[in-house]
């Protein structure tokens, strides 16, 4: 299978570049400063806002499943109008689209949201997202939107950084307590994505762990894992400062879970300690 992932340098867009790769799949890859390190992979460099680069690159490569990764939360027309022009391109020659979407498309008002739920997005980059789904949904009514939660992997990810960092003192700021989502395992997330890519389910789609945890609760399980000072790290609430967002935000994701093989793994599970329930 032809497969092209958009941002397939990012985080989430390595995993699946190497996924893909692994499997023996031909897998065309886009960065847009630099390629990232999947062997195997073809990397090419594309800026999704030029919509005219993203048609060519599309209609060269002509790819069976193309999965977008692609976003930038301080930029609207990469997160948004760059969402559009992938599903343009996608739809011109017959690709499955899978486009990748977030939680921060609610507000947090209603606490748990289900696939049902219309986004009630509070900051720009959340209506962004809104956005792109509203085209993605009206240009290739045949893809799957998928909205996920804090993707966490081994030690890569950077909510994980920042917890080292926290725990080292090299930076300054606080944890979370009031902030809390659904965290999900990189490869869990790949691998579900993957498989929704190849089945012929459409429409939205929640992939996101089982566990609601708070930011500074997921940072201590982290340290946990990985033999760090868990006493280290600083809480604070979200509510007592000026930073915009939601506050608790739980993706309900029991149709999705149906519908899939991969185990979609909670936090809790996927951070215990190193060699301990694995």
């Amino acid at each position: 299978m032809r497969v092209l992932i958009v941002g397939g340098s990012g985080f989430l867009g390595g995993e699946l570049a190497r996924r893909c790769s692994a499997a023996g799949h031909e897998v065309i890859a886009t960065y847009l400063t630099r390629p990232g390190e999947a062997p195997g992979v073809e990397w090419m460099p594309l800026d999704v806002r030029r919509r005219g680069d993203v048609d060519a690159l599309v209609r060269a490569s002509r790819p069976e499943v193309v999965v977008n990764a692609a976003y930038r939360q301080a930029d609207w027309t990469t997160t948004a109008a760059g969402a559009a022009n992938v599903a343009l391109a996608a739809s011109a020659v017959g690709g499955r689209l899978v486009h990748v979407s977030s939680d921060a498309v609610f507000s947090g008002a209603a606490i748990r949201y289900d696939e049902t739920c219309v986004p009630d997005p509070i900051t720009p980059y959340g209506a962004a997202k809104a956005a792109a789904e509203t085209a993605v949904d009206a240009i290739a009514p045949s893809a799957v939107i998928a909205r996920t939660s804090l993707i966490i992997g081994d030690g890569d990810s950077p909510h994980e950084a920042l917890v080292r960092s926290l725990a080292g003192g090299g930076a300054r700021g606080v944890l979370f307590t009031d902030d809390v989502r659904c965290p999900v395992h990189v490869t869990d997330l790949a691998a579900a994505l993957l498989e929704l890519a190849a089945s012929e389910h459409h429409g939205i789609h929640h992939v996101a762990g089982p566990d609601a945890v708070s930011r500074y609760e997921l940072g201590v399980l982290i340290a946990r894992r990985d033999g760090l000072d868990e006493s280290a790290l600083p809480p604070g609430r979200r509510a007592d400062t000026d930073i915009p967002g939601p506050l608790d935000v739980r993706l309900e994701c029991d149709m999705t879970r149906r519908r899939l093989r991969t185990t979609l793994r909670g936090a809790r599970q996927f951070l215990a300690r190193r060699g301990v329930g694995r």
